[in-house]
């Protein structure tokens, strides 16, 4: 999904006190980066009240941006309310129009991530009951269920992804990223664990979670977060334990598997696409 358009960026996060807020992100000539909160993104709104949005996938395709989104209403503290998918364009990031409200579960749903198949067809994949399943669309607009994908272990966040040949899914465990890998899309088996050993970088001492990943060209960059300090199985609800760190590394192939040597150093340079 291209966010670049001349050199801006546009960092767009949902969270559950945050009614979707946009910043941006422009590169000086030596690279470095530099951020500034810009406010509320329009058009999200479709009832009234002080309702949130989770897990935003954004999809670009023929000159539009389209935004799958779980929509709760109200602010809950934790994941549990009744959640829908929603679906809505844009043509600039900024300014959103509503388009409906998918009929792919009777349950909540979360963390949808959109990938187009060899047959031009739309594949979707998402979180229900704490596993994956899919559904697909020849248009975007109208989308049909098909049902459970990868099962056993619970997990979230499922992202798919081509690199070095093959098609990657991860998924978040709570112990590191699940790995698996397919030829066609379809039939997924299972290619090992990453982000699941600490790293020695500032905050990077705990699992990898959440994770997303961009490739350009011959270098495919994984994005997660961590919680610092949360360690040694301290789960209290504080400060400290929620802080949360965006940490940046890169993926190699080796014989056919998927690794992150998170400590080892690597140049970031994402280009508009």
């Amino acid at each position: 999904m291209p966010l670049e358009a001349v050199g801006l960026h546009l960092v767009i996060s949902f969270t559950t006190v945050l009614m979707g807020t946009y910043g941006k992100r422009r590169a000086n000539k030596h690279g470095q980066r530099d951020e500034g909160y810009r406010g509320t993104i329009e058009g999200l709104d479709i009832e009234w009240g002080r309702n949130t949005f989770w897990a935003p996938e954004i999809y670009w395709h023929e000159g539009t941006y389209h935004m799958y989104v779980s929509y709760i209403r109200g602010v809950p503290d934790r994941w549990g309310h009744q959640a829908d998918m929603l679906h809505y364009t844009s043509s600039n990031l900024i300014k959103w129009t509503f388009q409906s409200k998918l009929k792919i579960s009777d349950t909540n749903i979360i963390d949808a991530c959109i990938y187009q198949m060899p047959d031009g067809m739309f594949r979707m994949w998402f979180k229900e009951s704490n596993h994956t399943y899919a559904a697909e669309s020849s248009d975007l607009y109208e989308w049909k269920r098909i049902g459970p994908v990868i099962e056993g272990r619970w997990h979230e966040g499922p992202n798919v992804f081509r690199f070095e040949g093959f098609y990657w899914m991860i998924v978040d465990e709570w112990r590191g990223q699940g790995v698996y890998r397919s030829n066609d899309l379809l039939h997924w088996e299972r290619n090992g664990l990453i982000l699941d050993q600490p790293g020695s970088r500032e905050d990077d001492g705990t699992n990898g979670l959440h994770a997303d990943v961009v490739v350009q060209g011959e270098h495919a960059y994984i994005f997660y977060f961590t919680h610092p300090e949360r360690t040694n199985g301290n789960e209290e609800s504080t400060y400290g334990t929620r802080r949360s760190s965006i940490q940046a590394a890169e993926l190699e192939v080796v014989g056919g598997v998927l690794i992150c040597n998170r400590d080892k150093p690597f140049d970031l340079k994402l280009l508009p696409e």
